[in-house]
């Protein structure tokens, strides 16, 4: 019997070292195992090309200086980042397409480049959207400049969410400030650094380009930023962007009703207009409660669609 088992023991070790020797030989080693140029985990056809800028960048009949190696670099990086975030681009070009009709002759009739729209893109995306420091609506607006320039801000009514009027508070604020620094991109900076901000750095560096100036990140992208953007939303095909009309969005057509008195309940007056909730503060983002005070006897315009 003991014999038996040393037989059967040996047999065992004989085998199991075989398969081991096997499964050695069958596996190759790491190093054996590097991608060639043929392997790739995405489809064959996905490409990702750099881009070459173009030479007659710029912003409100502005040119952008991009013999400037930094500022090359910089238009690069705006141009890289929002080419390649492609359902962010094709979000874009739908807003756009959507509230552009909107804010454009506000900007005209106003003397403000028709460049400035893209500033508005690249503040909110075109989104009614609050920013970390409180600023609010497609110009994200602070809380301070919109009362100064004459909107109702409070818990009722917030009328940095009112697209009209908010882009005329922008066209009041980058009109003065063009006077204040002389040209339209130094304008456009100041909107994102402020008057006082962009003025204690010319003071400081003795320069008064703000291709010149050396700023804090945030500002040293935003002309960049909207150069950038403009480009491909002004050349969607260059830039890989496919699309058919239909695809993008649309504003429905409204028609306005002039209220002076309160509103005790929104979702009731809603239902006396044909509509619902929803669709009466879609159209009014710039009321923000299910009643609107009105102890003034205020005269406010209310939006609600054509056909009900």
């Amino acid at each position: 019997m003991k014999n038996t088992l040393k037989i059967l023991g040996l047999i065992t070790i004989i085998m199991v070292s075989s398969l081991l020797i096997f499964a050695t030989k069958s596996v190759p080693h790491a190093k054996e195992n590097k991608k060639t140029d043929t392997d790739t985990n995405t489809s064959e056809t996905y490409q990702i090309r750099a881009l070459k800028i173009p030479t007659n960048l710029e912003f409100a009949k502005e040119r952008v200086p991009i013999e400037k190696a930094d500022i090359k670099e910089r238009i690069d990086r705006e141009l890289l980042v929002n080419t390649y975030w492609q359902s962010n681009g094709l979000l874009l070009f739908k807003r756009a397409h959507k509230y552009f009709p909107i804010i454009e002759p506000i900007l005209e009739k106003n003397g403000i480049p028709d460049d400035f729209k893209y500033l508005a893109v690249i503040e909110s995306g075109l989104q009614n959207v609050t920013s970390p420091a409180g600023a609010k609506g497609f110009w994200q607006i602070m809380k301070s400049t919109a009362k100064e320039n004459g909107l109702e801000v409070n818990n009722n009514v917030d009328e940095r969410y009112h697209l009209e009027k908010a882009t005329q508070v922008a066209c009041d604020y980058l009109n003065a400030a063009k006077e204040r620094f002389g040209n339209w991109t130094m304008a456009a900076a100041a909107y994102n650094a402020g008057n006082a901000g962009i003025s204690r750095r010319i003071n400081a560096q003795k320069v008064d380009n703000y291709y010149d100036l050396l700023l804090v990140s945030e500002t040293s992208r935003y002309l960049p930023r909207i150069v950038a953007v403009k480009e491909i939303l002004s050349n969607p095909n260059k830039y890989g962007f496919i699309f058919d009309k239909e695809d993008l969005y649309a504003l429905e057509a409204t028609k306005t009703i002039k209220v002076d008195t309160a509103i005790t309940d929104i979702a009731v007056f809603s239902k006396g207009l044909g509509i619902n909730y929803k669709i009466l503060k879609t159209h009014n983002p710039w009321l923000r409660e299910n009643k609107l005070n009105n102890k003034s006897r205020k005269l406010y315009e209310i939006k609600i669609p054509t056909e009900l």
